[in-house]
Order: C-alpha cells, then structure tokens, then sequence
C-alpha cells in the first residue's frame, strides 16, 4: 500500500527527531517536526517558511496577531518576524507532526520571472490558510524520494522547485511572490537581515546594513520596521536573548557565560531584558524547564 504524507512523516521523523524534536531530510531548508506532548512558549525569529500541518495543532502569534491551526492547515511566515509558538495538541500516540520548507528566494525569484506579472499581495507577515492538494501531493512525492537515493541527486532539485511553484499559484503565493521580485524592500531588508544573523553578538552598524540594503539610512529604518515589526535595534536584541536562552536551556550553559556568548557585557542588563521578553529571570526559565522535563519523564 503507498504510504501517504502523515504515514511517510511519521516514520521518518520518529527515526530521525533530535532530542528538540526537529528531523532533517536530504533536502535543504525541509524538516518534520515531532513533538509528542504541548510544549511550552517558544521564541523564534524564523527565516521566511511554510508548516504543512500534518497532525496536532499549534498557536503562533507575532505582535498582537495569533492563529490556532491544525493538521489540514499551512501557516506562512513571509518574513524575519519574530514569533511565540505552542504546541497545543500532540500525543505519543498521535505527535504533532508538520512539514517546515524554508521558502528559497532564488527559486522564488525564477519562478517569479517564468510566470510573469502576476501580483503580489502586500500583507500580514503571518498567515494560515488551509493546505492546497496540490501543495500535499508535491510535498509527498518529495518525501518519497528519500527512499530513492539514487534518485536524490537527480530529482531533489526539480521537486523542490514544483513544491515552491505550488506554494505561488496556492493561497499563499500573493504574499510569497515579494520574495522574488527583484530588488523589492523584502529582497534589500532580506540582505540586511542576513548580515545581522551572522553576526548579532557584535555591534550593530545600521550604515553598513543599509548600503547592503542600498538605501538611505531613514528609509532602511522604516523599511526594515515595516518588514519585520521591529527596528534593527530590537531585532539583534531579540536574536541574542532567544540565543542565550537556547544556550541556557538545551545546553545548560551558565548565565554569564551565555550573556558574555551573544554580546552582553552587563549581566544585570542581560537578565532585566530576559524578563522583559520572556516573562521571567534566567535562572527561574531554567530552574521551570528543569521542572517541566522532571514532570513529563
């Protein structure tokens, strides 16, 4: 019997989850995620991404946007905004399972140029709408390659290529097509962005950031604002808090020694703006993940 998405997601991700519940494929920028059980409040500042939900449901909000969403649903983040996500329902039994494409602008942009002037939608950079059959039908012949290797090197390309096809032609694709449009303020703020990622524990030089944006500097400051909901400013700072409590929680790392890690060279200010973004002081988000880990083992 052929398997289908959820089946072939299923026993993928359950023989090749991490211990943060992520499966990698063969495939560049595609993963499952699997959790068996709600999880806590996570923090993100996700790259440009679609989740095909296969199983479970999930809340994600960004500023004062949320969505609840569940298997048959795909959700759209259009760009580098930061998110509060939860896994609301997932058992061992059924695990929440979802399929994360990161969306790949040089793809986007080609397939921009071959189906021509079509719009694009200016819009709220997180949207949920239910999954095209389309979108679920490439999405398994994707995952069925990984049973093929010999096939992988030969095909992972164009399949890649027809999945983001059917993400612009589906219910997504208006606020998708931004990405692919040549030097758009998506593309300019997109460079930006990339240059703050790689590195967000030094100093921020907005001059720099807006020649790679090839703007002025009042123009990159409102576009990047209007891109990601945040100033420059605000967005190094959320990447090296959600860093260094990634560092603190997975990896036990010590406060000071994550605060110094991402940046910071004041503890104190270091743990007066954890509270502020995550509710709490450093040491007590550990000392409640210890707690949670204790309760559900």
């Amino acid at each position: 019997m052929t398997e289908t998405l959820l089946q072939i997601a299923s026993r993928y991700s359950a023989a090749h989850a991490d211990d943060k519940g992520i499966a990698s494929t063969p495939f560049a920028g595609v993963s499952i995620i699997r959790e068996t059980a709600p999880s806590a409040l996570l923090y993100a500042i996700s790259r440009p991404l679609v989740a095909i939900v296969l199983q479970g449901a999930k809340r994600v909000a960004t500023g004062r946007t949320s969505f609840d969403f569940g298997a048959g649903d795909s959700l759209l983040i259009a760009s580098d905004v930061p998110t509060v996500s939860q896994i609301t329902r997932a058992t061992a039994a059924a695990p929440y399972l979802s399929l994360v494409v990161e969306l790949d602008p040089t793809i986007i942009e080609g397939l921009v140029v071959e189906t021509g002037s079509l719009p694009f939608i200016p819009s709220r950079p997180l949207r949920v709408e239910p999954t095209e059959q389309e979108l679920a039908d490439a999405a398994l012949r994707l995952l069925r390659l990984i049973d093929r290797p010999s096939a992988l090197p030969i095909l992972r390309g164009q399949l890649l290529r027809e999945l983001h096809y059917w993400l612009l032609a589906g219910r997504h694709g208006g606020a998708i097509r931004a990405l692919g449009i040549a030097d758009s303020h998506a593309q300019r703020i997109g460079r930006a962005v990339a240059i703050i990622r790689a590195g967000y524990a030094g100093p921020l030089r907005v001059d720099r950031l807006a020649k790679a944006a090839a703007m002025s500097p009042s123009a990159f400051h409102a576009h990047f604002r209007s891109v990601t909901s945040l100033t420059p400013l605000q967005f190094q700072k959320q990447l090296r808090l959600i860093e260094a409590r990634r560092a603190l929680l997975a990896d036990g790392t010590q406060i000071a020694t994550a605060a110094h890690q991402v940046g910071y060279e004041s503890v104190t200010q270091f743990t007066r703006e954890y509270s502020r973004l995550f509710g709490m002081p450093p040491g007590r988000d550990m000392r409640e993940a210890k707690r949670r880990m204790e309760s559900a083992a």
